[in-house]
């Protein structure tokens, strides 16, 4: 056990800086006491996630909702927290002038202003010492013949090869995909392939980024997880669970056996390591916060304990004999095994408390944060 406790030690889960404002759905976004009201407060909060978990020291900024006069300041309090600043994430989706699209839209001007926010956001990457920055394009049309397919696609790749030209030395971006949503005839990066042929086409420093809640309803994403590793295009993921479309619940929630099968696949495939970003995106619509984020990172880390504890001799020895229930009933032991006590022994063994979740609870940070943000402006998609 040594060995797997070494491993998850090592382990990193970056916490959006959005899941700690008031979030939602497309129905309503409920307001919640305490949430942050600027860049500042959101890391705050963030840092409560790695002092009770050990294993979330960055946050992801989302530009302009995190936007600061002085990004070497927000730096050095990210520092001071004892969090990172991590990915920098753009925003080239809520613009009026986005309605025909950003960097795919026909008017020149149009795309003129996406990429320039994109460029922006290599500056703040710059300033913070970030070195990855997440793409997600809403682009795409809702009617046949709205616009020409193919002609979106040339300035997509147009868009994404300025943005690799301006990428500095250790720094590379994330390219996104999504099924649907808000183009529902076509979108512009609609899936993994379509992502993956682009960064292939620019180089190393462009990956592909799999957000667990962008495919249909039957995706074996594990496949994705494989065929990307094997091809040294995963550059991470963001972690959430649905359960009809991008409902950007908990990780784990809607489906933890999914999230164990995702988990073995990065572990067998060499992918638990630094250079794969394990990014949370989740909208807490309705549970507290900070919690909501120790549960996830959590939900992460027994799915990964799992992965760490397949029999890989065993497993390789009944593929190979065409054992099929042997093979899968090797899968299913470690999928079954309660990892609880290992996490709390390793917890433990790093100075924190064996359940973060009661530890927040007993902290009083919750309380502080209800009594002390009042006024001002609370943060929220948009904000």
């Amino acid at each position: 056990m040594s060995d797997i406790k070494a491993a998850l030690r090592g382990q990193r889960i970056e916490t959006p800086s959005w899941a700690y404002g008031n979030s939602g759905t497309r129905f309503k976004v409920f307001a919640q006491q305490g949430v942050p009201r600027d860049p500042y407060e959101k890391l705050a909060d963030a840092a409560q996630v790695h002092a009770f978990t050990g294993i979330a020291p960055t946050v992801a900024l989302h530009i302009p909702w995190d936007k600061v006069d002085d990004y070497a300041d927000l730096a050095r309090h990210a520092a001071e927290a004892g969090v990172r600043i991590g990915a920098i994430n753009s925003n080239v989706f809520q613009d009026d002038d986005y309605m025909l699209g950003s960097v795919t839209n026909p008017d020149p001007a149009v795309r003129r202003k996406a990429l320039d926010h994109l460029l922006e956001c290599v500056d703040i990457m710059d300033l913070t010492g970030s070195g990855t920055l997440k793409l997600w394009f809403s682009d795409g049309t809702n009617y046949p013949g709205q616009d020409d397919i193919r002609s979106r696609q040339d300035r997509l790749a147009e868009a994404l090869s300025a943005v690799y030209d301006r990428l500095g030395e250790g720094q590379r971006f994330l390219l996104e995909y999504k099924l649907f949503e808000p183009a529902f005839y076509a979108t512009d990066v609609p899936d993994w392939g379509t992502a993956y042929a682009h960064c292939v086409k620019l180089g190393p420093k462009a990956q592909v980024v799999v957000d667990t809640g962008h495919h249909a309803p039957g995706t074996n994403i594990e496949f994705i997880v494989a065929f990307l590793l094997r091809e040294g295009r995963l550059g991470g993921f963001d972690f959430n669970s649905r359960f009809y479309a991008d409902d950007d619940l908990m990780v784990g929630a809607a489906d933890p056996f999914q999230l164990f099968r995702i988990m073995y696949e990065v572990v067998r495939g060499g992918g638990f390591t630094p250079e794969i970003a394990f990014m949370l995106d989740q909208c807490h619509n309705i549970e507290p916060k900070i919690p909501g984020q120790i549960r996830s990172v959590m939900n992460v880390q027994e799915a990964t304990a799992k992965a760490l504890l397949v029999d890989a001799d065993a497993l390789a020895a009944a593929q190979t004999a065409g054992d099929v229930l042997g093979a899968n009933a090797v899968l299913m032991d470690a999928y079954n095994t309660d990892v609880r006590p290992l996490l709390a022994s390793l917890r433990e063994d790093m100075g924190l408390d064996p359940d973060p979740m009661k530890a927040y609870a007993r902290s009083g940070y919750s309380e502080k944060i209800r009594a002390e943000r009042v006024g001002g402006k609370q943060a929220g998609w948009g904000a």
